[in-house]
Order: structure tokens, then sequence, then C-alpha cells
């Protein structure tokens, strides 16, 4: 078996860095061109695009002003419809006392506009039937409308009128048929504006359960808490709830009907924005008004199960007071002058890397060239999968990385001329220097990934997009570094231009002072015939001189004194006759 050498690890880091970029390109070439939601340039915020302005007005159930508290959760729970990563650039902001102003970068479709349009009442239903998701149809009379297939599960047809939530006398034919047709992927449906007091037809939240629910029989205002955590008897994760007095009373005659019967008749539903959060089963009669939900939940999705349940606990519902197109805050002028920093800032680290480093400016310019082809591949992709979008913010994180980029440069291309001047070969200096930078330039980007984070989560959704790309474009910095930066050093260190130290390659040793051994210690100069090459060698001397702290400058002398005194002949004065 043929063991890996440096020139084998890097033909292969090359190769796998160019199987991810075709990947990215792929990606997203099948979103332009077979799914038609992706494009080939990143989407742009509403601070440089401009975009729709949705004014709401918030009412609640008895007409009072709603409170500061419940106009934060509505704001939470329209944020969480229309920008959940928090990436979109949407800006949600409370406006006097009832008013909510939803601004969208772009043209709002309208399934954003029902989505913010909806109420954020949470409703309790208890189930009446559940089935698959799909469509059933059989035979088109002349007019070409399809009929649904008769399902002989669901209950035959009613002959008297429905006597509480849970009665199977409210699955009339007709809605029999209707929820046959019902297509859970079918934005058109809108089960949010179903009425309370009649049986819903809906989907849970990842569509791969269609449910017919009875009547509304509580709503979000009776939950006043909404909690998880770890069951004692066997450390599951559980959502506990709390209900409020009437809640309880509520709750308990619930409790008492469903529990015992076959699925799905006991089984009680949740239902915000008219999706299922959950369908549990009764597994016993609840009195106390504090119910758990138990099944397979894990740490987070026990916790964003108790967050809906919580915050969907509004008692608003809200009208639309305006919708208009506004106009870019910043514009496309902005953009530019961004652009022209970001170029500037290209600019000015290239020349100092020709200046620096000469030929090996090249390789820092090549990969930040490539790292820029990355970038602009994973900000496409993410407009389409996440709806980021790319503000003034995120133009500025673009542009911070940069220099954090640079900097890493500058680590490992010095620690390849200390391993020149401890006197190793250019190959062995290349493959040293980035064994002891490496770790340098891990630490320093984990801290700058960690910042990042932390800006993400603490910081205003303004300033998100920044700690995004700033996030983003710091990983996708490490990854050149390791799949293009040091492979092509690899490479290029056993060429004959850079492997034989020309003056050009910026790896000359001797113009980096190659003659250093070691700490106060120096090769003696070789005299030559030409007078040329004692001057290259007093230059190359004078170089590594340069680079002694005092002390061992101070040292240096006192040995070269040493060596003066000790090699000087002995003389004798003799006096001369008179």
């Amino acid at each position: 078996m043929a063991t890996s050498t440096p020139v084998r690890h890097a033909w292969r880091a090359l190769t796998g860095l160019l199987v991810i970029v075709a990947l990215l390109f792929g990606i997203n070439a099948l979103g332009v061109y077979v799914f038609g939601k992706s494009s080939w340039a990143p989407s742009l915020a509403l601070d440089l695009q401009g975009g729709t302005q949705i004014i709401l007005a918030a009412q609640s159930a008895d007409g009072t002003d709603p409170t500061t508290d419940q106009m934060n959760q509505a704001v939470a729970i329209i944020r969480q419809r229309v920008d959940a990563s928090g990436v979109g650039e949407t800006s949600i902001t409370t406006e006097g006392n009832r008013n909510i102003v939803v601004q969208i970068p772009g043209t709002a479709d309208d399934a954003t506009r029902q989505r913010i349009q909806a109420s954020a009442q949470l409703q309790l239903r208890a189930v009446l039937y559940s089935g698959q998701p799909a469509t059933t149809f059989v035979g088109q009379d002349g007019n070409t409308t399809p009929y649904p297939t008769p399902d002989p599960s669901l209950p035959s047809t009613p002959t008297a009128s429905p006597t509480n939530g849970s009665d199977t006398s409210w699955i009339t034919p007709a809605l029999q048929a209707q929820f046959l047709a019902y297509d859970c992927a079918n934005p058109a449906n809108n089960p949010a504006t179903a009425p309370k007091d009649q049986p819903l037809i809906t989907c849970d939240g990842s569509n791969q359960a269609k449910y017919i629910l009875g009547p509304v029989e509580l709503d979000g205002t009776s939950i006043s808490d909404a909690t998880f955590g770890q069951q004692q008897n066997n450390g599951q994760w559980a959502v506990n709830l709390t209900f409020d007095s009437a809640g309880t009373a509520t709750f308990g005659q619930i409790s008492q009907r469903l529990y015992g019967k076959t699925a799905p008749l006991n089984q009680f539903a949740f239902v915000l924005d008219g999706k299922v959060l959950s369908a549990p089963s009764m597994n016993g009669i609840i009195l106390d008004g504090k119910p758990s939900i138990t099944g397979s939940f894990t740490q987070d999705s026990s916790k964003a199960l108790a967050d809906q349940l919580k915050f969907g606990a509004l008692p608003l519902s809200f009208q639309v007071v305006s919708s208009d197109t506004i106009s870019a805050t910043l514009g496309s002028q902005q953009l530019q002058i961004g652009l022209i920093a970001g170029l500037i800032g290209l600019v000015l680290v290239a020349v100092y890397s020709l200046v620096v480093y000469r030929a090996l400016g090249f390789v820092i310019i090549a990969s930040l060239a490539v790292m820029a082809v990355i970038t602009y591949a994973a900000l496409c992709i993410l407009a389409w999968r996440m709806g980021f979008r790319l503000s003034l913010a995120g133009v500025a994180g673009l542009i911070v990385t940069i220099g954090f980029t640079a900097d890493s440069f500058i680590v490992y291309f010095e620690r390849i001329r200390d391993e020149l001047r401890d006197g190793k070969s250019i190959t062995g200096a290349v493959e040293d220097g980035w064994g002891r930078a490496r770790r340098t330039i891990y630490i320093s980007k984990s801290i700058n990934i960690l910042a990042a984070i932390v800006l993400y989560i603490l910081a205003d959704a303004t300033v998100k997009g920044f700690a995004f790309t700033l996030g983003i474009t710091t990983a996708i910095d490490i990854i050149i570094f390791i799949l293009f930066t040091h492979p092509v050093m690899q490479l290029l260190a056993r060429s004959r231009f850079f492997g034989s130290g020309h003056p050009l390659s910026g790896l000359d040793p001797e113009a980096l002072g190659a003659v250093y051994r070691g700490r106060a210690q120096f090769r003696a100069p070789v005299a030559e015939a030409k007078g040329s090459q004692m001057r290259k060698t007093a230059r190359s001397r004078g170089e590594a001189e340069r680079r002694q702290t005092i002390a061992e400058r101070k040292q240096a002398e006192l040995a070269a004194g040493g060596r003066s005194d000790s090699s000087k002949p002995g003389t004798t004065r003799t006096e001369g006759d008179d």
C-alpha cells in the first residue's frame, strides 16, 4: 500500500475542494432551473432593495388596548412566521399601542400576507378523525368536478345533532368529501380562518397527517404557562402546561370525556395558525389543570413546542390597516459604496502581499478569489433555502473577513520564514510551518466564530446579518486554508522557482537571514573573491541581527569581542637605543 506523501495529500485536498465548489453550484442550479426558487444573484435586504410594508392593528377580545407584553409576543409570533431564521432582514416593530409595522424585502406573496394577517390565537380541539395527507379522487362529471372516493373508516352519515366536541356526528358527507379532497401542501387552503364553532380540516406542521377536528373548546387565553423538562420517573422530555381556573375546569371535563376512548377519539389537538402543533392522547383524568404532553421529544423539540404554546396564548386578532410598496432605505448607491470599499480592501491586501511576500502574494490573491467564489455560491443557496438576504451590515461582515483572512496568511507565511531561518529546507519549512501555524489559526478563527454566534443570538435583528456573514465567511476561510492554501504551498515548494529559493519567490533563505543558527550564534561569513558575494552575506547577517532582541544583540557583541581579544597576537614594547 502506497504511503501518503505531501504531494498526494495536496492533490487530494484540491480535488476535494473542486468537488465542493461543483456541488455548491450544482445545488444552486437545481434551485434555479428545476425548482425555480433560487437565483444566480444573492437576494438583497430591505435597506438595499426596498419591499412591502404592512401595518396591522391589534384587537383584543374585550376591546381594551393590548398590553406591552402581548404586543411583544405578537411581534415574536409574526417574526417566527415570516423570518424564523432571523437572516431574512424583515423589520417587525410596534407603533403606538395597537399597530404592528411589518416590512418585508421584495414583493410579499399571498401566502406571506396570509401568514402575517392570520390570528395568533391558540386553539384546543378534539380529534374526530385522522388519516393520510394524500387526496383521493374517482370519476368526473360533465363539469370536470372531481368526486372523492368514500372512506369506509369514516363514520357513517349522521342522524342526530352533535352533543359535544368529540361527537362524530360533526362529520357529515360533505365534510367527508372535503377531507378526502383536502391537500395539505396547497397554500390556497387556509384553515386558520375556519369558524371556532365548526369542525376543522387541517394537517400537522410537517404535512404527514391530516385531521378532522371538532369545534374549539379552549383557546390560548386559558393557558397561563407552558414549560419543558425531563420527567423524573423515566427521564423523557415533556411539555408541562398550566391552565387558569376556568381552563382547569373545562379541561377536566374534556379529560373525563376522552379518557378510555379508542384512537383517535381519545386525542386532543393543539392548533396554532391553523396547523396542528401536537395531538396527544388522553392517558388519564386531569383535574388539577396541569397536564403534561409526552412522546418522542428531544430537548429542542420540547422547548419549541412549549414556546409555541406559551406564545400562542394571545387574545389578539389583527386587521390590515395599509399595505404599501416602500423604496430602499439606503439604495443601490450605498451598495455600490460598500462594494467599492470591499474592492479597495482587496486591492490593498493584494499590494501589501506582493510587496512583502513577492510571488507568495499570488497565493494570497488566489486564495481570496476561491473564497469569493464559494461565498457567492453559498449566499445564493442560503437565500433559497433559509431566506437569507444580504444587507449593508452583511456587506460589512464580508469586508471585515478580508482583514481576518489576511491575518491568517501572515501567520502562516511568517511561520514558514521562521523555519527557513532555522536552516530548514523549503519543503520542510512549509510542512513544519503549517504544523505550527494551524494551531494559531484554528484558535483565532474559533474566537471569531464564537463572537459571531454570540452576536447573532444577542444582537438586534439589524445586526444579525453582520454576525451571520461574519460566521459563514470565517468558516469558509478555514476550509480554504485546509483545502487550498496549504496544498498549493506543498506543490509550490517542490517547484523549481520556489524550491530553489529564488529572490522573487519570497522564500529566499539568504534574504530572510537563514545564516542564523540559534540565539546569539551566527555562521562565520565565508570570504569570497567576489565583493558582491561578501556584500550579500553581510546583508543576510545584518537582516538576522536586526531580528535579534536587545539581550541577544548584547550577548552576540560580548561573544564577538571575546573572540577578537583571544585571536589578537601578543605584542611586546621595546625601547630603542638612543
